[in-house]
């Protein structure tokens, strides 16, 4: 199995990390920001840039988009995971057509409100994983996990 790890910089690819346990066995790639925390984090993984700032930016929106399209044409994953933000949006739908599982987490600190990039890819996710009780209010076809931290 290949796995495309995909996620902003930050809290996103420290929740992304946390799961090393179920990742490392596998092949992976990541895509993420090209900034100084996830080079550090980064630095034994295979990592490909992805364009930023990426909420409400239209044209990184589409550079993300087109990015997506030539990674994963090129990587060939079977499954997707992401834990936001919005570089996990054209992963998804890209990934999805091209029939890769996609698997979302939602953020740890939204308990009782939607992410944007959580209401974007609910409907098309394989798997939605929450870590609050609450958060399955919010998305009721959702996996209940628990705090990855």
């Amino acid at each position: 199995m290949k796995i495309a790890l995909v996620g902003s910089s930050g809290g996103h690819l420290a929740h992304l990390y946390a799961l090393k346990p179920f990742w490392e066995k596998y092949e992976r790639f990541w895509v993420t920001f090209d900034k100084p925390d996830a080079r550090s984090v980064l630095k034994d993984e295979r990592m490909i840039n992805c364009y930023f700032p990426t909420n409400r930016n239209l044209k990184n929106l589409l550079r993300n988009t087109f990015l997506a399209v030539k990674v994963l044409i090129k990587e060939k994953p079977d499954v997707i995971v992401s834990s936001g933000a919005a570089v996990a949006v054209p992963f998804f739908y890209i990934g999805k057509a091209f029939g890769c599982k996609v698997v979302y987490i939602e953020v740890f600190d939204r308990v009782d409100k939607p992410t944007i990039t959580g209401k974007l890819v609910y409907p098309i996710s394989n798997a939605f994983i929450v870590q609050w009780e609450e958060q399955l209010k919010v998305y009721p076809k959702a996996k209940l996990f628990g705090s990855l931290f």
